[in-house]
């Protein structure tokens, strides 16, 4: 039996198996990545490294085997259809039998865009008869704090989220409770809405920015269509900033704001304030 992580050397992808290196021999992780050069530290210290790709079904044939506990990470390729990509791993693992399947969705509120291929891979999820774990993740503290430069250039924060809050939480927090359901017992066909202890606005935000940098950070709310404008011209494609602009929408909704207290119970700690994540990237 081995725990399966796909998207092992992406952004959430390390924190996990960092973390599972913490609680189970090297030999019992197996990391899927598309480039196993990313993947050459986690090699050294005992993982097994296995090279497939959601664009490439038959990479996954024998990826799984009985028994085996497996995390899907949503893909990040919008353009290329993720329900079709993640249908082929949900496929693989049926195939094989694994134990269950874990995969890392969108809060069930979301209403925007984005969610849109994570309803769908549920959906084809349930419909498989694998056991499963929904982890519906809220937004990660990192969208905002790993892009500092412009904020700090242009002494503003700018959304198109009015005086909605978020209850973001920190890649290392999520991946403590996909680790914990990947581990642990009794989280077959459970769907988890995971978020942060404390939800914040962009006006507290623009604050904290402003308290810890000594510069006075306004938060600019502006329209949709003035959001997409300023990403476009960024270099963001038209579509992406679209998805992004949906989901400042729904902030303003109130629909990434997570109460059920699920992500700090599953993780055994309390998740990260958005103080701290802020810190840690000005230190960068």
């Amino acid at each position: 039996m081995s725990i399966v992580v796909t998207g092992a050397t992406g952004h959430l992808g390390r924190h996990v198996v960092e973390q599972l290196l913490e609680k189970v021999p090297a030999d019992q992780i197996t990391a899927v990545v598309r480039t196993p050069e990313k993947a050459a530290d986690f090699a050294e210290r005992g993982v097994k490294i296995v090279v497939a790709d959601y664009n490439t079904p038959e990479t996954f044939d024998t990826v799984f085997a009985a028994g085996d506990k497996v995390l899907l990470i949503s893909g990040n390729e919008f353009e290329k259809g993720r329900v079709g990509q993640h249908q082929v791993v949900i496929e693989a693992a049926k195939a094989a039998g694994v134990a269950l399947l874990a995969y890392t969705s969108a809060p069930g509120p979301l209403a925007a865009a984005l969610a849109d291929d994570h309803r769908g891979t549920e959906e084809a999820l349930l419909a498989s008869g694998v056991p499963y774990a929904l982890l519906r993740n809220g937004w990660y503290n990192e969208n905002y704090t790993e892009n500092l430069a412009p904020v700090l250039e242009h002494s503003a924060v700018v959304a198109a989220a009015g005086d909605g809050r978020v209850s973001a939480a920190s890649r290392a927090d999520y991946a403590a409770a996909a680790v914990a359901v990947l581990t642990g017992e009794g989280h077959e066909n459970q769907t988890y809405e995971l978020g942060g202890d404390e939800a914040w606005s962009f006006a507290e935000y623009a604050a904290e920015l402003s308290r810890q940098t000594g510069k006075e950070i306004a938060y600019n709310n502006v329209p949709a269509e003035t959001l997409i404008g300023i990403l476009t011209g960024a270099g963001l494609p038209e579509p992406f900033a679209a998805i992004l602009a949906g989901v400042d929408a729904s902030i303003a909704q109130g629909q990434l704001v997570v109460s059920s207290g699920d992500l700090s119970r599953l993780s055994g700690r309390s998740t990260t304030p958005i103080s701290e994540s802020i810190a840690l990237a000005l230190k960068g």
